[in-house]
């Protein structure tokens, strides 16, 4: 359904550091440097993060989730991992098993290190699903 997501930066290089570590966990090369904006390209689609091209500052997207696919749940772990050691900010539960509306899904939950984005990896084949992130 989708081509691509664009999330916005004020900082390209922290945001560089940040998505090369998180995404290499799921075999995702080092982003391509396209003046103001980096891209993640896949078979599946295309991850960008970009500055704002109107000058003004980025900022944050509430209510909003990006969800990456893993392969499994150790794979899942390792991202929330790298995540983590580089400045993400674990929130909900720690990774594991998440049950509703009748699926088991395993789930990883960060807040970027910006704390504006909400990322989760989940593996291949389970359920991927938009939620509206909690805020106070």
């Amino acid at each position: 359904m989708f081509s691509h997501i664009m999330i916005g930066t004020n900082d390209l290089d922290r945001a560089k550091t940040f998505y090369d570590a998180l995404l290499g966990t799921l075999d995702v090369r080092p982003a391509k440097v396209d003046r103001h904006r980096i891209f993640y390209f896949t078979k599946t689609g295309t991850f960008s993060v970009s500055k704002p091209i109107n000058g003004q500052a980025a900022t944050f997207a509430n209510g909003s989730t990006i969800g990456f696919t893993a392969n499994s749940p150790e794979q899942a772990d390792a991202w929330h991992a790298a995540g983590v050691a580089h400045g993400a900010t674990p929130c909900e539960d720690p990774p594991g098993i998440r049950e509703g509306a009748g699926n088991k899904l395993y789930i990883a939950y960060l807040r970027d290190p910006r704390r504006q984005q909400d990322l989760r990896g989940a593996p291949d084949g389970m359920r991927r699903e938009s939620r509206n992130r909690r805020v106070g």
